[in-house]
């Protein structure tokens, strides 16, 4: 079980940690005054409601990972702290999904940031969606994020509450808009192209 540490003034974001099965709410920090050592937790999340009241290259230098929840639009922000070795950013208004990825993800060594928040820092980190011949619909894309979870079609149908012949021709329309011939192709061209968050 990851134990999340929290600085956060949104009751909504404790809310979304404490309702996840596989991460732990391990207690709230105050985001003016973050110690510097003995963070009893393994990932801290930080929701930045006022850019100058954190000191970046501090939050990097913390013992275990940081995730910033922050307006995604402020690319010059996100540029300074992933500069600054915080391992993580997300929409301030992510989903507890997001959030719970984003922890696991940061926790595993990974770096996480949205495509939107990184095509303001890098020219090549545009949104590779747009070069898709056809976008994948709402459904294909409730698809693909399970088949990044690892589901079978089954499980997927269940899930969707939907048939799973229904589910097969979503997944045979995923692979043709992604030019992907197995899952862990279509997921890792999704990943790619910033479909899917890890």
């Amino acid at each position: 079980m990851i134990r999340v540490l929290l600085a956060s003034r949104s009751g909504a974001i404790e809310t979304a940690v404490q309702s996840s099965a596989s991460i732990e709410f391990a207690g709230r920090l105050d985001p003016s005054g973050l110690p510097s050592s003995d963070l009893p937790g393994d990932v801290l999340l930080i929701e930045v409601a006022d850019p100058n009241e954190h000191d970046w290259p501090a939050l990097g230098d913390l013992p275990i990972p940081v995730v910033l929840l922050i307006d995604p639009a402020d690319s010059a922000l996100i540029a300074s702290a992933l500069r600054s070795g915080i391992r993580g950013v997300i929409s301030w208004d992510a989903t507890p999904q997001e959030i719970e990825s984003a922890v696991h993800a940061v926790n595993a060594g990974l770096v996480v940031a949205t495509p939107t928040s990184l095509a303001g820092i890098l020219p090549e980190a545009q949104s590779f969606a747009d070069q898709l011949a056809e976008p994948l619909s709402g459904r294909e894309l409730e698809v693909l994020d399970l088949l990044a979870e690892g589901l079978s079609n089954k499980l997927i149908a269940h899930a969707l509450n939907i048939s799973g012949h229904t589910v097969k021709t979503h997944v045979a329309s995923i692979f043709a808009k992604l030019g992907a011939s197995s899952r862990t192709e279509a997921v890792s061209q999704a990943i790619r192209r910033g479909l899917v968050m890890l």
